[in-house]
């Protein structure tokens, strides 16, 4: 639905450019057949440029925005337009529009709300760099803390203990994402419904 509306119309220019519904199945089903793109060496050159410069982005804040999942993703789409044109060749123009096209998807799926930048570390692990780097530090203060004391915990105490030396960014769920990870390093047991303890203890 979303990448339907990078293409919206206003509603006069929509009627103006309507098709026919049957006229469009047959279209689209001559397209698949008939037409196979391949790409140009000007497209294939300035898709190699655009997935390095979407590299590039984030090298020099330490991100990473773009995996060759990105590029084959590209290179798809630029296919795709090129079909849809009922051309037999991926031009430059096919390549700039799938770049428009994927940039404005990434917008909507991949922006970390708390920098506001593009991060893919949201689309393959389900959290932004910045909430995995707060997830990471806060099974550090727990094991440290449970080391200190050297006994076991309530679930509940330690969530508090975190709620107070992590006021920014702290959330249950982080909480929970952080002793989950924790239990799957094999570095706290859940001794029961309430209590954690260090797996040396």
């Amino acid at each position: 639905t979303h990448l339907v509306s990078l293409y919206f119309r206003s509603g006069a220019k929509e009627r103006a450019e309507s098709i026919d519904s049957e006229l469009l199945r047959d279209y689209i089903a001559y397209a698949k057949v008939f037409v196979n793109p391949r790409l140009s060496d000007g497209a294939s050159q300035q898709l190699v440029e655009t997935y390095v410069n979407m590299r590039s982005v984030g090298m020099g804040r330490g991100r990473v925005t773009a995996y060759p999942r990105q590029l084959e993703s590209l290179i798809r789409l630029s296919e795709a337009h090129a079909r849809m044109r009922l051309s037999n060749v991926v031009e430059e123009m096919d390549v700039s529009e799938a770049h428009r096209i994927q940039r404005e998807a990434l917008k909507q799926a991949a922006t970390d709300p708390t920098t506001g930048q593009i991060d893919m570390e949201i689309l393959m692990t389900g959290l932004s760099a910045t909430n995995r780097a707060k997830q990471l530090e806060l099974g550090k203060f727990i094991v440290s803390t449970m080391s200190k004391a050297q006994r076991h915990f309530k679930i509940s105490e330690l969530y508090d203990l975190c709620k107070e030396n992590y006021s920014s960014g702290f959330n249950q769920t982080t909480f929970d994402l952080a002793i989950r990870e924790l239990q799957e390093q094999n570095k706290v047991v859940q001794t029961s419904n309430r209590f954690l303890k260090l797996r040396d203890i």
